[in-house]
């Protein structure tokens, strides 16, 4: 989310509560960690206000979260107070993760990749390369083009994904699913 207006758009989103912000992790990675398949540490872009690494948190892993809405990383921090919980939030574009200087074994993308210009992701592709380290993974949701209508997020279809991640990923399996919003559940890519 390279340009400054994008960057205020979210940040102004988070003066209230963003359909997005459900207060809890999203289900399918929920069952991922479940599944044993979060290694730590792990890195949550987009954190948004940081349910998702709270609950990686919860479950004992070390995590770091990432926002460009300093709105976001403020009520993420004020959350992991609240709950007693150690996970550091930073305000990082997401276009700039090689800034963090380090590197993760698991990153969670939970719904940023969809705001990415078509321009942009392939930039996003390499960043999180470059702070994954050899052999890490990379869980990646997005709202899937069979979600009705044309209101609501930019929709990502499979082809995307596989070719934003052509060049130096290995691309596994992607999995339809559900992604949980304060207005209902949408169509999503699981990869």
């Amino acid at each position: 989310m390279g340009d400054d207006q994008g960057i205020e758009f979210f940040d102004q989103a988070y003066l209230g509560v963003p359909p997005w912000d459900i207060g809890r992790a999203q289900p399918p990675l929920v069952q991922l960690a479940e599944a044993g398949q979060m290694r730590p540490p792990v890195l949550d872009v987009g954190c948004g206000t940081g349910e998702n690494a709270l609950y990686l948190a919860g479950r004992g892993l070390e995590v770091t979260g990432i926002d460009a809405a300093p709105r976001a990383i403020a009520k993420a921090r004020q959350k992991t107070e609240q709950r007693g919980l150690k996970v550091d939030f930073e305000v990082v574009d997401a276009l700039r993760l090689s800034s963090l200087g380090r590197t993760f074994r698991t990153a969670i993308d939970s719904g940023l990749f969809r705001v990415f210009s078509d321009d942009e992701r392939p930039p996003f592709a390499r960043e999180l390369h470059a702070v994954l380290r050899p052999g890490g993974t990379s869980y990646l949701m997005c709202f899937s083009e069979h979600q009705p209508g044309d209101w609501g997020p930019r929709r990502v279809t499979q082809a995307k994904i596989r070719e934003t991640f052509s060049d130096g990923w290995v691309v596994g399996p992607i999995r339809s699913a559900g992604f949980d919003t304060n207005l209902g559940v949408a169509a999503a890519w699981l990869a």
